[in-house]
């Protein structure tokens, strides 16, 4: 059988059988035939490539209506005689295109680099050895060891399994971990029913696994129906901005674009300069490189973060990075070193005891799930004789976020088999009946309880994260389960430090300078949790338990999460829970965790964090991932963030005024003069021109203030600002209008040629008054930005003297028509600079007015 067949319903099949149809063994593949596999059958992706070809990203840029209405205009003109006038426009268009093209696609490609840099990983056996490889390599016949963490790469028949729990939401929206086993299912069996196979895109929650692969690629049940899943992306805050921007405008461009028409048609002017002049308009209007520009922007804000140590996995996530105004985060790695170390190995009574010590060392050196920072301290410690050599592992209950403890059952040198229980002090205890004190085995009496709590709280309020460890003697059998964990013995406690990382404090000040409260969600008690907020500078008074977040109601756990800084002792699923109750409120949540019990709470935060080095199923799940667990690299993140949005907007809001107010001036102005005050072709170039510099603002700085606070899209205050604007730059319009009718007495081509000027320099050099809300003179632009602009404005005065002007239809104007046009355009300046700050006032007034109206408690009735 070829590599990648269907292989029918592997599920119902032998183990044998499937073995041999897949030419592969227990032992898995050797690298040669893997190598060989993977060429015939292909990388193991859902498509062979990650990204649009040159040709598709060029065409795409065809896509817009407006676009083509003008290359069937263009056609028609050259129709019916008019090739110069067809010629022009269609120049003008394809230019657009490109530029969109060279920029959407150099920025594509540096998107495509910085994924690179996060390649899944899984362990295959190759040549009969534990390999680690790209899940991207992984062949159909790969043997595959799966534990708690891994993001499983493709589909497969599971081989061996201990206490192996699968997460199977993304497929089958099934809220609670899977049992998988090995054994057979029925051939009709549907998804949700076959326990005894896993697939792509799932994760491993508990416990451990061989599985055989049997399918990759598009041929997984994940690729079926990866379509519909990315549908179910969540839209963020800022793309739906977008989508009632383009509303609109489209609204404003149909009604200006109808009544033009039919207005200029009712005058006897020809029809064909009709329609071109209101498609002119319309394209005029639209802001139809928003689409290149917000991609440029994204990616050199990508660019930029990686830079600075943040990996962006998802473009669109960038501005709601810039908008958090709450950030949940656990505390190991992140307000924490990370280095956990182990302190102290007490008995019962609080004493150092070695004989606590070498069991933990057994619980730790046998397991064979997660590594994990604690297990990892236990073996570093300093012992005279590693006990592990002389005893010999029989079984092993793996941890699993329920139970919080891990089970292993060992051989003594004595034949007697020892199970041996690690795990949270709480959870430990409940499976206790006796203690092991210096008079021998004792009951564990309510009296004992309070008092080992006590010392459990005691060490806590010191800061130290506290395990227990308990035995029991049990009779030899081939396989042990969680039942074997009842009637133990408490031998003692491991003590474990894990001091603040050095620098928190004063990057959870950054954080909160920039109006983001930081939250801890932990699985740990409630006095380690505190002592370390307070050690850090968090509030560390309000507090809210796991047991009081099961008590209360959606609408309860939002009123409380909003006051509560500590989420402790927290399980797993209650940490999406506090996300949504958080978002139910209004706020935007970021979400920073990188276990395998945070990918849920990463899926639904606005933004999901994680970190490199994370398990695999965090990391996918995560919107960014750190390159270093730093809330320092988080701090530039965030300011990345609010600079790409704030720059993303100057395109947005200085592009819309002065469109809206250059079409409803001339829109104007065709109702009342003897003559078009622009030609199609005119308006259509004046539109590409102005649009040249409009890609460096990608590059533009941004002030400090505007990254002070977290940026929200508001379509209101785009609109407020597209009319304020755009109103005034018509009222210059008109006098610009007045003064080449009144006073220069222009003619038709002298009038359209310092129109046209006219426009494109007050389009171009609003932008050095509005991308800042400071005095322009105080906030330097960038250079490319100047260079561009005074460019482009070089040209617009040059344009109607250089060579072939005709083609557009320009003469070149009188001296004096030049001097007031100039004159003009800097008094549009000074006045747009006076209104800018009257604007901004009002809208800091009406922002305050809203906060406080958030603020005030509503009034209960009944």
């Amino acid at each position: 059988m070829s590599a990648n067949d269907e292989l029918g319903t592997y599920w119902s099949a032998g183990e044998d059988a499937l073995l041999n149809a897949l030419a592969s063994s227990k032992d898995g593949l050797s690298t040669a035939e893997a190598s060989a596999r993977l060429k015939s059958s292909g990388p193991n992706a859902l498509t062979e490539n990650g990204h649009d070809s040159a040709f598709k990203v060029f065409i795409r840029q065809f896509r817009s209506p407006l676009v083509l209405i003008l290359i069937g205009a263009a056609a028609i003109s050259a129709a019916v005689g008019e090739a110069h006038e067809a010629i022009i426009i269609t120049l003008i268009v394809l230019g657009s295109c490109v530029l969109g093209f060279l920029q959407e696609f150099s920025a594509s490609r540096a998107m495509e680099t910085l994924r690179l840099r996060l390649t899944c990983t899984t362990t295959a056996l190759r040549d009969g050895a534990e390999r680690t490889i790209n899940a991207s390599d992984v062949v159909p016949g790969d043997i595959l060891r799966l534990s708690a963490g891994s993001l499983i790469p493709a589909d497969g028949r599971i081989l061996e399994a201990r206490d192996f729990n699968v997460s199977e939401a993304v497929l089958t929206g099934e809220t609670f971990p899977v049992v998988k086993m090995p054994g057979l299912a029925e051939a009709d069996a549907p998804l949700i029913r076959r326990n005894n196979a896993v697939f792509a895109g799932t994760s491993v929650r508990s416990g451990t696994a061989s599985v055989l692969v049997t399918r990759t690629g598009a041929r997984t049940e994940f690729a079926s129906i990866a379509a519909s899943l990315e549908r179910q992306v969540p839209e963020t805050e800022f793309a739906r901005g977008i989508g009632r921007f383009g509303v609109l405008v489209t609204e404003i461009m149909f009604v200006m674009v109808i009544v033009v028409f039919f207005a200029n048609a009712s005058l006897g002017r020809p029809l064909i300069d009709s329609v071109l002049f209101s498609l002119a308009l319309a394209v005029g209007l639209t802001p139809e490189l928003l689409p290149a520009i917000i991609s440029v922007t994204l990616a050199r804000g990508a660019r930029r973060m990686a830079e600075n140590g943040v990996i962006v996995r998802r473009l669109e996530a960038i501005e709601n990075l810039g908008s958090i105004d709450i950030l949940c985060t656990d505390k190991t790695g992140t307000l924490t070193e990370g280095l956990i170390h182990l302190d102290a190995w007490m008995d019962t009574e609080g004493r150092p005891s070695s004989e606590v010590l070498r069991l933990a060392r057994l619980n730790a050196a046998f397991q064979s799930g997660m590594a994990n920072p604690l297990d990892e301290a236990i073996v570093a410690a300093p012992m005279t004789e590693a006990p592990e050599k002389s005893f010999r592992k029989c079984d092993e209950v793996p941890y699993d976020f329920i139970r919080k403890r891990l089970s292993v059952i060992v051989k003594s040198p004595e034949e007697e088999t020892i199970l041996i229980c690690k795990g949270a002090v709480a959870n430990v205890l409940e499976i206790c009946s006796t203690l092991r004190t210096a008079y021998g085995e004792e009951p564990l009496i309510a009296e004992r309880r309070a008092s080992l709590e006590e010392r459990f709280r005691t060490w806590g309020e010191q800061g130290y994260r506290v395990l227990a460890i308990a035995t029991r003697r049990l009779p030899s059998q081939q396989h042990y389960g969680r039942d074997a964990e009842t009637a133990l013995r408490l031998e003692g406690f491991l003590l474990f430090l894990d001091p603040p990382k050095q620098g928190v404090t004063e990057s959870l000040k950054d954080l909160q300078a920039r109006g983001i409260t930081v939250k801890m969600i932990t699985g740990d008690n409630r006095y380690v949790a505190a002592h370390l907020a307070a050690s850090v500078g968090l509030r560390s008074d309000r507090i809210l338990t796991g047991v009081q977040v099961s008590r209360l109601t959606a609408a309860g756990l939002a009123a409380r999460a909003k006051i509560t800084d500590l989420f402790v002792e927290i399980d797993p699923n209650q940490k999406e829970r506090i996300v949504a109750a958080l978002r139910a409120r209004g706020h935007v949540v970021g979400y920073l965790g990188d276990g395998i019990n945070d990918a849920a709470a990463l899926h639904g935060a606005d933004i999901g964090i994680s970190v490199d080095g994370a398990v695999d199923v965090a990391r996918e799940a995560a919107d960014m991932v750190l390159l270093k667990r730093d809330l320092g690299v988080l701090v530039r993140g965030v300011d990345d963030g609010r600079a790409t949005f704030a720059n993303t907007m100057k395109y947005i809001s200085i592009t819309a005024s002065a469109n809206f107010g250059n079409m409803i001036s001339m829109a104007f102005a065709s109702l009342v003069l003897p003559f078009l005050p622009l030609l199609a072709k005119q308006i259509l170039l004046n539109n590409f021109l102005s649009d040249i510099p409009s890609f460096a603002i990608a590059t533009d700085h941004v002030d400090i203030e505007d990254k002070r606070s977290p940026r929200h899209w508001d379509i209101g205050f785009v609109r407020r600002f597209m009319i304020t604007f755009g109103l005034i730059s018509s009222v210059f319009d008109l006098a610009t209008f007045a003064f080449l009718m009144l006073v220069a007495s222009a003619g038709e081509q002298v009038f359209q040629t310092a129109w046209f000027v006219e426009s494109l320099l007050t389009e171009l050099l609003i932008v050095f008054v509005i991308r800042t809300r400071k005095r322009f003179w105080r906030s330097r632009p960038a250079g490319l930005l100047m260079i561009l602009t005074f460019a482009v404005a070089v040209v617009a005065i040059a344009l109607p003297f250089l060579p072939l002007p005709d083609w557009f239809g320009f003469v070149p104007p009188p001296l004096p028509v030049i001097l007031g046009i100039l004159l003009i355009t800097l008094s549009y300046l000074a006045v747009s600079e006076a209104t800018k700050h009257w604007f901004f006032y009002r809208e800091d007034r009406r922002s305050k007015v809203r906060g406080q109206r958030a603020r005030k408690p509503r009034r209960r009735h009944g």
